[in-house]
């Protein structure tokens, strides 16, 4: 399970080496995203609070990146964070998302994106429900949940 101390040490030492990595310039990425999920995953945006379609949605099934279909959360560690977003207390593997320090709007916090395909997914937090105290807050445009995952291995 991930702490706080794993979030910190990931942003300072480096993050874990995903399993596949994938890159595609602009052009590519805007004939398949709408123009709201591009300017989220792709220009670091956010939507409004409350507005997203995944942030009241607790089916079961597995968050997976808008972008590259990469695994990145489970819905069984998703909860209600009262925050406008959907909320997650784990990824669905150590190595499904990456960490930097972001520093922009006068604060300091973590970004969280897609390791894969380094789109931005949202933010983590160190004030989330215990045992890991972790609240990843993700922007609904950024994920699809799929109710039926099949695992390839």
């Amino acid at each position: 399970m991930l702490t706080w101390k794993d979030i910190v040490s990931f942003t300072v030492n480096g993050n874990p080496e995903p399993e596949d990595k994938i890159f595609k310039t602009d052009e590519e990425w805007q004939k398949i995203l709408t123009p709201e999920q591009f300017r989220i995953t792709r220009e670091k945006g956010t939507e409004h609070a409350h507005s997203g379609k995944l942030c009241n949605a607790y089916d079961e099934g597995k968050y997976i990146c808008v972008c590259c279909n990469a695994p990145l959360f489970d819905s069984s560690i998703k909860f209600s964070s009262g925050t406008g977003w959907p909320s997650f207390t784990q990824p669905i593997k150590i190595n499904a998302i990456k960490y930097e320090k972001d520093t922009s709007y006068g604060m300091v916090r973590v970004e969280v994106m897609c390791n894969t395909c380094n789109a931005h997914l949202g933010h983590v937090f160190s004030d989330g429900p215990e045992p890991s105290g972790l609240r990843y807050c993700v922007n609904s445009e950024s994920i699809k949940l799929v109710k039926e995952f099949f695992n390839e291995e």
